[in-house]
């Protein structure tokens, strides 16, 4: 793999790429589905969960995991989607409130 790839399937695969796909993606498109799904008014923490495990089982069928059809694999990236958009929320945390900045409370 060359290095001066920004995301690798390898990569999508670790909770830190795989969650900073997520933050992209769920920033990019959140209003865009609220607009269209405005009558169910989806929470974000769940669009981002749902994203997590696209980009999960996306990353899964494309390193060659040939058990499509077995539960076991969409159980366990469901599983790791919650701890994905987990890490992609906290990365939305630090971008709107960075650490030193005015917001935080430290004692000197």
């Amino acid at each position: 793999m060359p290095d001066t790839q920004l995301f690798t399937w390898q990569a999508l695969l670790t909770i830190g790429g795989a969650s900073l796909l997520t933050f992209y993606i769920v920033q990019y498109t959140k209003v865009l589905i609220d607009r269209i799904l405005q009558k169910w008014r989806v929470p974000t923490d769940l669009y981002a969960v749902l994203v997590a495990w696209i980009v999960l089982l996306a990353a899964q069928f494309a390193i060659g995991v040939q058990v499509a059809h077995d539960w076991r694999t969409y159980f366990l990236t469901f599983a790791n989607a919650f701890l994905v958009a987990a890490a992609a929320g906290q990365i939305q945390n630090k971008s709107i409130h960075p650490p030193g900045g005015e917001s935080t409370n430290e004692r000197t």
